[in-house]
């Protein structure tokens, strides 16, 4: 683990008193998780759980995300990332935890990360066994931002994931820039895809690139034998969907014996 240095905390830099505000742990919004494990399929294990957010009776992302605004944005990214923590540490979770986070809500990355750590220290949660990736329909508006909040991340010892691979802006150019330990393939891309020739010929070419690239695919939103066998047939082996379990709330979700026949 890399020690985050005391200049972080300047008084005369603007970003980083934008980052003072990030640490308070108070929020106007209730919201807790639910948990859907990413499977390793040619071992048979979890290899992780994303913490996905909800309501704090269950109900959805959106309803949640809707209330996250330029005023509360940093709290709100603080807020789930110790909670995620937390939730992971009390359900006794000991593979990986994949967290969201709002590359928007992050003016420095290592001011913004100490909460995080604070989290991991006091819930006995190893820093190595967290993954960052951008949460899902956030508009990331500078990309070279982006960047650097993964490579600051992967140089504290986090795991890093671009999420839906193939959408917006986690493109080829994103790649290009930085290789994250993950890339999360759009599940646009998956729908069918044991029955859809462009979509074979696509995902196909993702695999072998990332393969050259030293990068892990998963691919998400698996909710099929069929797009399961397609894609453990061109060697991607870490997997998410319903085929394999839904997002359990406040809880780790099993996955059946059918699910690997």
């Amino acid at each position: 683990m890399i020690p985050i240095h005391s200049e972080a905390s300047g008084d005369n830099d603007d970003a980083s008193d934008k980052c003072g505000g990030c640490s308070s742990s108070a929020i106007d919004i209730d919201f807790t998780f639910a948990y859907q494990p990413i499977v390793e399929f040619s071992t048979r294990t979890i290899y992780a759980h994303e913490a996905l957010v909800r309501g704090p009776h269950g109900e959805s992302a959106a309803s949640v995300l809707a209330q996250v605004d330029d005023h509360n944005r940093y709290r709100f990214d603080q807020a789930c990332r110790v909670k995620a923590v937390e939730g992971a540490a009390r359900l006794g979770m000991t593979c990986m935890l994949s967290i969201n986070f709002l590359p928007n809500a992050v003016y420095r990355p290592e001011v913004c990360i100490r909460s995080t750590f604070a989290a991991a220290q006091r819930y006995h949660f190893p820093i190595e066994k967290i993954i960052f990736e951008v949460t899902e329909g956030e508009h990331v508006k500078d990309r070279a931002h982006l960047v650097n909040i993964f490579k600051e991340y992967h140089r504290f010892g986090f795991h890093t994931a671009i999420d839906d691979f193939g959408a917006g802006y986690a493109g080829l150019n994103l790649l290009a820039e930085y290789q994250p330990d993950l890339i999360k393939i759009d599940m646009d891309l998956v729908r069918n895809i044991d029955q859809h020739a462009p979509r074979q010929v696509i995902v196909t070419g993702i695999a072998e690139m990332c393969q050259r690239l030293n990068v892990r695919v998963l691919a998400e939103g698996i909710e099929t034998r069929g797009e399961r066998d397609f894609l453990t047939s061109i060697g991607i082996d870490l997997m998410q969907g319903y085929w394999f379990a839904k997002p359990a709330f406040q809880a780790l979700a099993d996955v059946p014996d059918s699910a690997w026949l």
